[in-house]
C-alpha cells in the first residue's frame, strides 16, 4: 500500500511519540512538582520540560531518515521549533528564578544524554533507554523545588518519590507484557526495585524530608507491582494496564503534592 505523505509529513506523525507510556513518565514529574513546589520560575520550567520532550521525535527522524526523504526537512524545522521554545523557556526560569537554582538538572543530563544515544540508535524499546528516560524526567523535580527556594535535601527527596515511582513501573509494566507473550523474562529485577526504592522512601519520610503519605503510595506502588509480575497478575491486555498505570500516577501526583502543600 502507498503511503500518504501528507500524513507521514503531519505533527502527528512526526513530533507526537507512538509509546503512550512516555507521557505520564515524563509529566507525571512535572504536575508533582508544581503542585508541590508552586513558582513562575518552576511554571516556566515547566514549559521548557514540555518542550524538550516534543523535540525527541522529530530530532530522531530528522538524524535517522534518508537525505531524500522529504520528511525529514520537516522534521528538522519541528525539532529546531521545540528546541528554541525549550530554550527560550529555560532562559525564563533562570530570569524569574536563579540559574544557579536550575544546578540539580545536571544530574538528570547523563540519564537524558543516554537516552538520545539509545534513541538515535533505535534502541528506544529497550529496557536501559525506557530506564534512562524515565530517570531523566523523575530527577527533574529537584530543579522546580530549588526554584521554588527549597534547600537540596528535601528538593532531591521529592525527586526521589518520582523515580521510585517511575523506574519500578518501566520494569514492573515491561515484565508483565513479557510473561503476558509467555516471553522469557525475570520478575527478580522489577520486585527487588520496588522494594528498594520503597525502603529509600521510608528513610526519607522517618528523616521528615517528605510527607508520610509519600511512604503509603510507595506501598502501593510495591502491592502493584507484586500483582502484576507473580503468578496472581491478572490476564489484562495492554490498554487496561495502561489505564492502571494513570490513575496510580494521579493518585501519587494529587496525594503526595496535596501532601505537600497542606502539610
Amino acid at each position: 500500500m502507498t503511503e500518504n505523505p501528507a500524513r507521514d509529513s503531519s505533527f502527528r506523525a512526526l513530533v507526537l511519540p507512538k509509546e503512550h507510556g512516555s507521557w505520564s513518565l515524563a509529566f507525571e514529574p512535572v504536575a508533582l512538582a508544581l503542585l508541590a513546589a508552586p513558582s513562575w520560575a518552576g511554571a516556566a520550567l515547566a514549559g521548557a520540560t514540555v518542550a524538550g520532550f516534543f523535540v525527541r521525535r522529530p530530532l530522531k527522524l530528522a538524524v535517522t531518515l534518508p537525505a531524500a526523504d522529504a520528511r525529514r526537512g520537516a522534521a528538522f524545522r519541528w525539532a529546531f521549533l521545540f528546541g528554541s521554545i525549550a530554550a527560550g523557556f529555560l532562559a525564563l526560569a533562570g530570569a524569574l528564578g536563579s540559574w544557579p537554582a536550575l544546578w540539580p538538572l545536571l544530574a538528570a543530563v547523563p540519564f537524558g544524554a543516554l537516552f538520545l544515544w539509545f534513541d538515535l540508535r533505535n534502541e528506544m524499546r529497550e529496557a536501559e533507554a525506557e530506564l534512562a528516560g524515565s530517570t531523566a524526567f523523575a530527577l527533574a523535580p529537584a530543579a522546580f523545588a530549588t526554584l521554588a527556594g527549597w534547600t537540596a535535601a528535601p528538593a532531591f527527596a521529592l525527586a526521589a518519590f518520582a523515580v521510585a515511582r517511575n523506574v519500578p513501573t518501566v520494569l514492573a509494566v515491561r515484565c508483565y507484557l513479557r510473561l503476558q507473550k509467555r516471553q522469557p523474562t525475570s520478575a527478580a529485577g522489577a520486585i527487588v526495585t520496588a522494594g528498594f526504592t520503597t525502603g529509600v522512601i521510608a528513610v526519607l519520610a522517618r528523616q521528615g524530608l517528605m510527607p508520610g503519605v509519600a511512604l503509603a503510595l510507595s506501598f502501593l506502588l510495591l502491592a502493584r507491582t507484586l500483582c502484576l509480575v507473580l503468578p496472581i497478575r491478572p490476564d489484562w491486555p495492554a490498554k487496561r494496564i495502561g489505564m492502571l498505570e494513570a490513575v496510580l500516577g494521579l493518585v501519587c501526583v494529587l496525594g503526595l503534592g496535596l501532601a505537600y502543600r497542606l502539610g
